[in-house]
């Protein structure tokens, strides 16, 4: 049952480069009319587009971000890319953006608000930020600059501060369906296999197709599946496939979707709060994975 890492068999482009959006026609309608009736009714300027991860709410956000700003306006980013430490150095390897590089986008911007054009500032995510960082931000959202629109990406409403939340125009998006996950693997992934199976585990969002064949994630699937519903399988394999999973964090998911698969929601809460202890308790993430597996395997 091995399972070796295939090679990516496509280039997805990030989302600041990315002019394809497919989905979320009414969000960017919402926008457009707003932005085209500014004059009449000025535009609210805090607008958070808020989901489930890949299904393109940053192409979304850039999209917008462009119509706004035009190439003659100012571009502001916050995301991890671009984090900086207490230097001003770069340290995209950090797990929460820094209040530094929130405060130097601040400086940037004052520096900027003498040229009269639209200022953009996106931020992507707004889970990503320290408190710190949240807290700055909100400052800033308290009184909005004059013709500068605040794009703010968010997975999780309830991750975002409420006082952030309530000076937002809350744009909720939702997964894709199969059809237009079908149109992003078609562009994007013409020589790939995508089963109706992949499609649907997906759950809308195809960000989670892109990384499940990037990784070999969906064949780790599919043998993980045959391995609990087969009555010969052994500990051995199951630990196998567990240190399969273990080596990359965006696999752990692949344990949730069996549970669901199965339909043993009662698994679910010891499953997740087991996956989020590997990184809070310094676990082993392969034993960790492999005692959920087991404990999925006694339901059957």
């Amino acid at each position: 049952m091995a399972t070796k890492k295939k090679e990516v068999l496509f280039e997805f482009p990030n989302p600041m480069d990315n002019d394809c959006l497919v989905g979320h026609a009414s969000t960017l309608k919402a926008f457009t009319d707003a932005w085209n009736a500014r004059n009449e009714h000025p535009i609210h300027p805090v607008w958070m587009l808020c989901g489930p991860r890949g299904i393109g709410k940053a192409t979304l956000a850039y999209k917008i971000a462009r119509m706004v700003y035009g190439n003659v306006g100012d571009f502001f980013i916050i995301d991890l890319a671009r984090n900086l430490d207490d230097r001003g150095n770069i340290k995209s390897d950090a797990k929460l953006i820094s209040v530094n590089t929130v405060r130097a986008m601040i400086e940037r911007m004052q520096m900027s608000s003498m040229s009269g054009q639209w200022r953009v500032v996106l931020i992507d995510s707004v889970d990503e930020l320290s408190v710190a960082a949240s807290n700055a931000i909100l400052k800033l959202l308290e009184e909005p600059p004059q013709q500068t629109l605040f794009l703010l990406v968010t997975h999780q409403l309830s991750n975002v501060l409420p006082t952030v939340r309530s000076r937002a125009r809350v744009e909720k998006m939702h997964p894709l369906n199969i059809s237009e996950l079908r149109e992003l693997c078609v562009q994007f992934m013409p020589e790939a296999d995508i089963s109706s199976g992949i499609l649907k585990l997906a759950n809308g969002s195809f960000g989670k197709i892109a990384n499940l064949k990037a990784t070999g994630g969906d064949e780790i699937y599919k043998d993980l599946l045959d391995i609990l519903q087969n009555k010969h399988s052994t500990p051995s394999d199951v630990m196998n496939i567990a240190t399969k999973i273990a080596v990359d964090t965006s696999l752990y998911g692949i344990v949730l979707d069996t549970i669901a698969y199965f339909g043993l929601a009662d698994l679910y809460p010891m499953a997740t709060r087991a996956i989020a202890d590997i990184n809070r308790l310094n676990l082993k993430a392969d034993i960790t994975i492999f005692k959920i597996i087991m404990e999925i395997r006694k339901c059957l």
